[in-house]
Order: structure tokens, then C-alpha cells, then sequence
């Protein structure tokens, strides 16, 4: 196992009299009727990252379900929905009431792909100035459409493997395989946004400070749950207030650590992403 890299002080030394607030309020936009478990993963990765506060917006109709299995500490919030059972662009109003009482954002886990969500997603994007963390269906939404991207007023983190990649920004998956730094940082750098281009080896970019390639982490990672998982610590050191380079960079690392710690008991094979959120706490203490 590589030599555990040190998280900075900011995420690791907490004030005797501090209170949640001081550690930053998550809104995660997240799950449909389909795909509830990547909203649930990514909230309860945030929660044992260290976000003092994770309010989860869903879908009306799951949620009585989540109810019955979240984690105690999570708030849910019922939204309005589509008839696929995904969040509607009516959501929107309610979602921008809370907004002002929000530090960061993140989109995408589980969403599905209705019309009306997708329109959800670049409202927000183009409405929104808290730094936010576009994954998963949320990427998807932007297929085509990747200049909304430029119209957000806030810090950007986009998290997309090789696939979903090639199909935001139209580029042939060949391309990506041998030229991964510098797709990354083109884009990046294009589209004012922080990019972790995952996979073995992660890049983390902003197209202007480098890169920073990722070492930790094992293949028993490529599972259902896995970048939800990461969504939710990157959102978490987001809202503990690192920069959007740093979060992604010490997100990536840990995410990475903690799988290899939980491979180390359960097997590469026998590796599922709770077991990932599971060793999150040891992964911390081991950085620090």
C-alpha cells in the first residue's frame, strides 16, 4: 500500500467550541425511482467525510422508502417528480428556496434520464453560484449542451469516466485512451471547471495548475457505487472549505484509500461501495 499522503490542516483541525454550521451544509440532487441506492451512497460518503450538515433532494415517491434505510444524521427532502419517478423541473422553485441556506451542491447520482430532469440539471448550472459537483445522469444531461457549463457562477467539479467523457464533449473514445492529461486539461481549462477523469490512475485537473494523477485505489473499485461514493467525499471537503482543485485531488486520494483498505479485508472481488464509505473514517485517520 502506498505511503498515506497527509490531509491539509484545514480538513483536519476542528475548534473546541465549533458547531455543524462550521462544517458546511450539503444539498445532494440525487436518485430516482430506479436508482435510489447511488442517492443514499453518495450522502452517507459525504456524511463520514466530515460535511457538518447533508440535506438530500429526491424524488416524492422514494421517499418514504429511503426513510425506512438512511442513515439517522440525513436530512430528505421530497421533491416534485416525473411520472418515470425522477426529479422535475418543477423542483426547481423548492430547490432555490433552500439554496441560500446551501454551501455546495452536487448533482447527478442516480437522476435518470427524462426530459424534464435533464432540464433540471442546466437550470441549476446556469442559475447557481455554490460550488458544485456535476456527476453521473447530470453529465449526461449536458450532452451536446457542455457550453452551460461556462454560464455557472461558482466552482465546477466534474467527475466522469472515460465514457461519459466522450459523450460530453463529443470525442472519440480512442482519443481518450491515449491522451487522457491532456483531455482533461483541454476541457478543464475550456470550461473553467475542475475535472476528475476517472479510472486506474485518476486525473485531477483545472487546466491551469498542472495535474495531479492519482495512486491509490484497486480495479475491485469498478463497481456499481463507486463515483457515487466519490461525489459525496469531494462535496464533503468541499463544504469544509477547500478550494475546488484541492477537494478533488484529496477526495480522489482518500476515495482510492479507502478502497484499498476495505479490498484488503473483503477481496477485490467480494468489493461493494458501501464497503468503500465503511473504511472512509480509517482512510482519514490514516492522512492525518
Amino acid at each position: 500500500m502506498l505511503k498515506p499522503m497527509r490531509l491539509p490542516a484545514q480538513l483536519l483541525q476542528r475548534k473546541a467550541d465549533s458547531h455543524k454550521g462550521d462544517y458546511g451544509h450539503i444539498l445532494i440532487l440525487a436518485g430516482s425511482s430506479r436508482f435510489s441506492g447511488a442517492a443514499l451512497l453518495c450522502a452517507e460518503a459525504a456524511l463520514r467525510s466530515g460535511a457538518g450538515l447533508v440535506t438530500l433532494g429526491i424524488p416524492r415517491s422514494i421517499n418514504l422508502r429511503l426513510i425506512k434505510v438512511k442513515p439517522k444524521e440525513l436530512i430528505t427532502l421530497p421533491l416534485p417528480e416525473t411520472k418515470d419517478g425522477t426529479l422535475s423541473l418543477a423542483a426547481f422553485f423548492r430547490i432555490s428556496a433552500l439554496l441560500k441556506n446551501i454551501d455546495v451542491l452536487i448533482i447527478g447520482p442516480g437522476l435518470g434520464r427524462n426530459r424534464s430532469t435533464y432540464a433540471l440539471v442546466k437550470k441549476l448550472i446556469r442559475k447557481t453560484s455554490q460550488p458544485t459537483v456535476v456527476d453521473a445522469d447530470a453529465l449526461n444531461a449536458l450532452n451536446s449542451f457542455p457550453g452551460i457549463l461556462n454560464l455557472h457562477k461558482g466552482q465546477l467539479i466534474l467527475t466522469p469516466h472515460q465514457m461519459e467523457i466522450t459523450r460530453l464533449f463529443d470525442i472519440n473514445i480512442n482519443l481518450i485512451k491515449n491522451n487522457r492529461k491532456l483531455i482533461a486539461k483541454k476541457y478543464a481549462k475550456h470550461y473553467n471547471s475542475i475535472i476528475i477523469l476517472k479510472g486506474h490512475n485518476s486525473i485531477v485537473t483545472d487546466g491551469l495548475r498542472g495535474f495531479y494523477i492519482n495512486r491509490s485505489g484497486n480495479p475491485g473499485m469498478a463497481t456499481a457505487g463507486s463515483g457515487d461514493v466519490l461525489s459525496g467525499i469531494v462535496g464533503a471537503f468541499l463544504a469544509q472549505g477547500l478550494d475546488g482543485f484541492k477537494a478533488a485531488k484529496y477526495a480522489t486520494y482518500i476515495h482510492g484509500l479507502a478502497g484499498d483498505l476495505a479490498a484488503r479485508d473483503k477481496t477485490q472481488m467480494g468489493l461493494i461501495a458501501s464497503d468503500i464509505i465503511d473504511r472512509i473514517p480509517d482512510a482519514l485517520k490514516m492522512s492525518s
